[in-house]
């Protein structure tokens, strides 16, 4: 076995998880808490990249682009809370989805209009692009930033709802937001920052992968599905649940891209190995949502007092 090209992949698995996991933990906030179904969520990881490209090109520092973007994407957010998703909090879920599907169109023909249809490449500063060495394992050194930034933020995300009073509202909102708003708390100001900060957190994984990818119209619509299955398989409403949940579908895809073919080999012929490896890697994710689905509904790691 290459064990330097297991450890490459194990790394690609882990820094996809931590993007997804950036996307799933605000989506699992805003889902749990608030039950609303933002299909549009992805299109502030498309703005995010956006906007982190501009700032970058316009200022020459990635870092300020990173920075500049993230503040850009909390008041986009917080603007589509408080003009559209606050008026819909009480409407059944059909009306979540028309809506948040109407403003994925309203987004992609935004940027559009302001930005062009030919996308936008994000080049990395001279210290970001480079390889990190390791005995004789070579890693590209962006990819370990962006593990360590993912990391950074499942800390953060910790302390926040663990120990943090706006985490303790967030908890307690996620189980019983009846009861929260009876007792006083603002529960529009804490949507409001819930949803802003979830759409900043999508926002950023849309500006760690845009050097990699590039930004472009529509590049949040696909990615947004595999959120979900995160936030299904993780708990709905768990950071946590998110975060492990993320990891394994990270890895799984991985994995599953890299060596199913080979393991298929040991039961099959080469060829028909080759044929039904990539279309089973694509559909190992879902396997495993219809499996939780099936044997544990509220999901491996559900919230504290979820049934």
């Amino acid at each position: 076995m290459d064990w330097n090209l297991l450890i490459t992949q194990l790394l690609n698995g882990v820094q996809l998880g931590l993007l997804l996991f950036l996307l799933a933990a605000g989506l699992t906030l805003i889902f749990g808490i608030m039950d609303f179904i933002n299909l549009s969520h992805g299109s502030f990881y498309m703005i995010g990249a956006y906007f982190c490209g501009t700032i970058a090109a316009k200022s020459g520092s990635f870092l300020l682009g990173i920075i500049g973007g993230m503040a850009g994407v909390f008041m986009v957010g917080a603007l589509v809370e408080w003009l559209i998703a606050r008026k819909l909090y009480r409407s059944d879920h059909l009306d979540h989805v028309l809506v948040t599907f109407g403003l994925i169109l309203i987004f992609d023909t935004s940027v559009h209009m302001i930005w062009g249809a030919s996308g936008m490449a994000i080049p990395l500063p001279p210290f970001l692009d480079g390889q990190f060495t390791l005995g004789s394992l070579e890693l590209p050194l962006y990819r370990l930033v962006i593990i360590a930034a993912g990391l950074l933020v499942a800390a953060f995300l910790y302390v926040l709802v663990s120990k943090t009073r706006l985490g303790m509202l967030i908890r307690a909102g996620a189980s019983n937001r009846v009861m929260v708003e009876a007792l006083g708390v603002n529960i529009n100001r804490l949507f409001l920052v819930v949803f802003a900060l979830g759409a900043m957190l999508a926002g950023l994984a849309g500006m760690l992968i845009a050097p990699i990818t590039e930004a472009s119209i529509g590049m949040g619509n696909d990615i947004i599905i595999i959120a979900f299955v995160v936030v299904i398989i993780g708990g709905i409403g768990s950071i946590k649940g998110a975060f492990y949940a993320a990891l394994i579908m990270g890895l799984l895809d991985t994995l599953s891209r890299s060596y199913l073919d080979d393991v298929m080999k040991l039961f099959m012929t080469a060829d028909y190995a080759e044929t039904a490896a990539p279309a089973l890697s694509a559909m190992l994710v879902y396997i495993l949502m219809a499996a939780v689905l099936a044997f544990r509904p509220q999901g491996l790691f559900p919230p504290a007092g979820a049934k």
